[in-house]
């Protein structure tokens, strides 16, 4: 199961070995972690340590992927070793670093990787205990992976299945960017020729918590149509958002979608196509 809800995190809770990450993004974010966070949770931060930030982000969008290297030795001072069993939150019901962390995970080739789907407030109306207390320091593990085993596509390669009608180019932004109508995070606001729109917000139920895999099922298999997984690329703003819907695909059993990294962050930056229209 990669999905849980608040309900099912409390009773994972329970278990010996698991450990748990909050991965929750943004400037406040440390703030956030020192002011609450679940018991025992170890934080990990977006911008250090699930990307390699680059000067431009002309060079491969504002969340770069860091080196396997980097990022074992992260899980290693996390304690995290092949047989542990991490449970990832954040405050977007996953759909922000959480996603990123899991699609990281699994890309390393870690077995047991949890999302919790549900908001921090259903987490504490469940009972799922937090605390200020960040006094909990891991033992070191020597966690090691060589490469990254998910699909990644490079900005060239979205270049050709922009115009290749036996590939399917999904953008997981909110409309009003795709439009083109205001772009408050990069430069230029539009989309990529060709790209089909299916906001991440659609993963997600009225509550805000993720859909269950029937309906995540249909979803997708409307969206897709006759597009096979591996025929699909899924891009966001920066690489981030779009693992939410990788990890909703993988959830309907469709496996084998390639990540844009870069997303509109690069692409929008090097001289590329935009699209405006719908």
């Amino acid at each position: 199961m990669s999905i849980i809800n608040a309900d099912e995190f409390l009773r994972t809770l329970d278990e010996p070995q698991v450990i748990v990450i909050d991965a929750r993004g943004g400037a406040d974010a440390a703030m956030q972690y020192r002011t609450a966070h679940v018991l025992g949770a170890l934080r990990i931060d977006l911008e250090t340590e699930l990307s390699a930030k680059k000067s431009d982000p002309a060079d491969g969008g504002r969340h770069p992927l860091p080196q396997p290297a980097r990022f074992s030795e992260v899980l290693s001072r996390l304690g995290i070793s092949p047989e542990s069993h991490v449970v990832v939150y954040d405050d977007k019901s996953g759909a922000n670093a959480a996603a990123r962390f899991w699609w990281m995970m699994k890309s390393a080739g870690h077995r047991q990787i949890t999302v919790v789907g549900a908001t921090i407030e259903s987490m504490r109306k469940a009972g799922v205990p937090f605390t200020s207390d960040d006094s909990v320091r891991p033992l070191a593990t020597s966690y090691h992976f060589e490469r990254w085993s998910f699909p990644i596509s490079t900005m060239q390669e979205v270049e050709h299945a922009s115009t290749d009608p036996a590939q399917l180019i999904i953008d997981v932004r909110e409309n009003y960017r795709y439009r083109g109508e205001k772009e408050p995070i990069d430069l230029i606001a539009g989309h990529i020729p060709g790209s089909v729109n299916v906001p991440y917000t659609e993963n997600l139920t009225a509550q805000g918590e993720f859909l269950d895999a029937v309906d995540l099922i249909s979803k997708y298999k409307e969206v897709m149509q006759n597009f096979a997984p591996q025929q699909v690329i899924v891009h966001c703003g920066s690489g981030v958002t779009a693992c939410h819907t990788l990890l909703a695909l993988h959830t309907a059993g469709l496996e084998g979608s390639k990540l844009y990294v870069g997303s509109w962050s690069e692409w929008s930056r090097n001289g590329n196509e935009i699209a405006t229209e719908c």
